[in-house]
């Protein structure tokens, strides 16, 4: 049973002529790495929203964990982990006392009054996640003390707490510095393989989406494209190779004579979509070559060819 379930799911804000989030469907298995991409006001965070019940769709529906995220809210939230875009600390809280209510909220602990009388593994968590994301030193300082960068950290530290099924995390690296974004991405991977856990991304940073099992690219509330990253790459830009050689009649009949289709740009343009690995085609060639190079497309270019249509 795939762990999100998304049914014709739809969202219309009241006043507006058409739908944020356009009857668009999909399914995540567990334990997959799935990315929602999309231009700025294509629905991706009014679906993310939707997901992690804190906005109620028009129509359709959806279940996570087996649970229906209207008619069951709360099993839903014990069962998810959600990193917001925006900061939703309690500012009159300490770093840590903010972690701490959190978990007790979401019945993972009892609740104490002062972290010293919390359980030895609520310690351990909270050193271990300090630690990687660089806020040991800060854990119990008030929140009124830290950057931007040091409140995203803890809102990440916080979210995992939990030990959630799915962890929804919506543009979770913005405002981080490369070491500390190296790091999450490293625990979350250690998480997914130890736990088991479902990742659900949004992100502007497309690198951190070409590790993702399934991508789905959503434009005007409409999914446009869906699969592996591969799959849509290979679908919208082609790879091919590029050859010359010092006698370009005898590599032309060369070509012709092993039926490799090509065409002339005016090097020698093969495609490789659907063809033999660039070494098994160029074994294949006798003709003294000059030029070769392979043009293989990013996860990038899949993207912008997709949102510049």
């Amino acid at each position: 049973m795939p762990i999100i379930e998304v049914e014709e799911l739809t969202k219309r804000y009241t006043n507006s002529k058409t739908n944020a989030v356009d009857g668009i469907s999909f399914s995540v298995a567990q334990g997959e790495f799935f990315t929602l991409l999309g231009p700025n006001g294509a629905g991706k965070t009014t679906t993310i929203s939707i997901l992690t019940t804190t906005l109620a769709p028009t129509t359709g529906s959806a279940r996570i964990a087996g649970y229906d995220l209207v008619k069951e809210a709360g099993a839903v939230r014990r069962n998810a982990g959600i990193i917001f875009q925006k900061p939703s600390l309690d500012l009159n809280l300490t770093a840590e006392e903010n972690v701490r209510f959190h978990a007790v909220v979401y019945g993972l602990y009892p609740f104490r009054p002062t972290f010293s009388l919390m359980p030895k593994a609520y310690k351990h968590q909270i050193a271990e996640l300090t630690d990687i994301l660089g806020l040991k030193d800060d854990i119990f300082k008030p929140i009124k003390t830290f950057s931007g960068g040091m409140k995203r950290k803890l809102e990440i530290i916080r979210s995992l707490i939990h030990q959630p099924k799915v962890l929804f995390l919506d543009e979770p690296t913005v405002g981080l510095d490369p070491a500390s974004r190296r790091n999450l991405w490293e625990y979350i991977k250690r998480v997914r393989h130890e736990s088991g856990t479902t990742v659900f991304l949004t992100t502007h940073y497309l690198d951190e989406a070409e590790d993702a099992d399934t991508i789905c690219i959503i434009s005007k509330g409409k999914i446009v494209a869906y699969g592996s990253p591969d799959t849509v790459k290979a679908r919208l830009l082609e790879k091919y190779l590029l050859i010359d050689a010092p006698d370009r009649n005898k590599l032309r009949t060369e070509l012709n004579q092993l039926n490799i289709p090509f065409n002339e740009t005016p090097l020698f343009k093969i495609s490789l979509n659907g063809t033999p690995t660039v070494h098994q085609l160029l074994k294949t060639i006798d003709t003294p070559l000059t030029t070769v190079k392979t043009h293989n497309p990013s996860l990038e270019d899949a993207y912008l060819a997709i949102v510049e249509e």
